[in-house]
């Protein structure tokens, strides 16, 4: 379903690609769903100054850029915490989707695509990015912190398959459930899997 204005409450990005009919494309489509397009970039290395001066909630690159590519400016834009990046590429190799996950995207777009597939990116690279700040907020030893995304990656997944849970639902469940029972998202995750991998399970999850 898409998202409102109010839903998306005017969720400021910032594009970036060098083609300026997709630019012009992605940024009507992003419009049209309750978003605002703070500023546009036809080359990465202007990406990642505006990506600082203007601090948007999110930003879309492209792969293939002049002076720096979409791989290189979002290693730029995530490691310093900016936003979340969704990477757009024409080129939907594996290895491709690996190295835009190295860099630190949180979702990718394969062209040409439709509004039907840019609304869901969007989304899941916003719950993904609030996931990891919730993560580091929680840990700030960087092994532990990796240990818990697994085991809370392993939990979402079975409250996904279980209970017929999105992904950012079941997130959103045991970081609610943490602060409940004042517990940490570790521990609410390790009795998910404890509970899912017994055969047990009830309506709804138990902690």
């Amino acid at each position: 379903m898409a998202e409102t204005p109010t839903d998306a409450e005017r969720r400021r990005v910032l594009i970036a690609e060098d083609e300026a009919l997709i630019r012009l494309d992605l940024a009507e489509m992003l419009v049209e769903e309750g978003y605002e397009v703070v500023g546009e970039a036809g080359d990465g290395e202007t990406a990642v100054r505006l990506a600082e001066e203007l601090k948007p909630d999110l930003v879309i690159l492209d792969i293939k850029m002049p002076i720096m590519d979409g791989l290189a400016a979002a290693e730029r834009i995530a490691g310093a915490r900016i936003a979340p990046v969704i990477i757009l590429t024409a080129f939907s190799q594996r290895d491709l989707v690996e190295r835009a996950r190295a860099a630190g995207a949180m979702a990718y777009l394969v062209k040409p695509f439709q509004k039907s597939d840019l609304v869901p990116a969007v989304e899941i690279a916003l719950s993904r990015y609030s996931e990891v700040a919730a993560l580091e907020a929680e840990v700030a030893n960087l092994t532990d912190r990796l240990e818990i995304r697994k085991s809370v990656e392993r939990a979402k997944g079975a409250l996904m398959t279980t209970y017929g849970m999105t992904e950012p639902q079941a997130f959103k469940w045991i970081q609610r459930t943490a602060m409940d029972h004042r517990m940490t998202m570790k521990e609410v995750a390790e009795r998910i899997l404890a509970e899912t991998a017994g055969g047990e399970v009830s309506q709804q999850p138990t902690v």
